[in-house]
């Protein structure tokens, strides 16, 4: 999907929402759909949501419209797993080869998977690190920028331990280092980890006792 994104103002978030919103329920009719006047016309609502999605951000039609064909059954939030690493007090982040950010190791957990286990094979593949979730962070409210920002998506965070492993970029990460709580870059890969993403992570290593958060 080829990605020219332009600069959103708080009328295009509004309506990226809206075009969001008729995608969604876009879906669920095809899904229940009876006959084919049905299945039609609800396909034709695909596309003016991929429509406008494309005219709000910039993104190449063809390829936002077979993104949202490619969604099928009832529509619900996507679920997008990260792992909190810690090594002597300083979080494992990953450099992002698709835009330059870093963030916490993780992704779109695939159908089939634990939460937390999708969060330890995440790390395992983007960093080179075995771990072991010991604790929830928190549950967001997210929507990814990119390549998949017309979706609505959830984040669960987990605190994680080492278990063994070395660091080793991926095709999908450039680098893989540690970070202190001073030393957070400020080039964050979009909603993969944010700087509220990173407060509370360092607060839950902080204190063991702390609640998960949750919007």
């Amino acid at each position: 999907m080829q990605d020219n994104h332009r600069p959103m103002t708080s009328k295009s978030h509004r309506i990226l929402e809206w075009a969001r919103e008729i995608q969604a329920l876009a879906q669920t009719g095809r899904h229940y759909a009876q006959d084919e006047y049905q299945r039609a016309r609800y396909a034709r609502f695909t596309e003016i949501a991929a429509e406008m999605m494309a005219d709000q951000t910039g993104m190449d039609f063809p390829g936002l419209l077979k993104a949202c064909h490619a969604q099928i059954g009832y529509a619900t939030p996507k679920i997008d797993v990260r792992a909190a690493v810690f090594k002597d007090n300083k979080l494992l982040m990953v450099r992002e080869r698709l835009d330059g950010g870093w963030t916490m190791p993780g992704g779109w957990a695939d159908v089939g998977n634990i939460p937390s286990q999708a969060a330890e094979r995440e790390t395992l593949e983007e960093s080179g690190f075995y771990v072991k979730t010991r604790k929830l962070v928190g549950i967001y409210d997210a929507n990814r920028t990119q390549p998949l920002e017309v979706f609505h998506a959830f984040k669960i965070i987990f605190l994680c331990e080492i278990l063994d492993g070395k660091a080793r970029p991926s095709n999908e990460t450039s680098e893989v280092a540690f970070f202190g709580r001073d030393e957070i870059p400020e080039e964050l890969s979009g909603e993969r980890t944010t700087p509220r993403h990173i407060r509370d992570v360092f607060a839950a290593l902080k204190n063991p006792e702390r609640p998960a958060v949750f919007d």
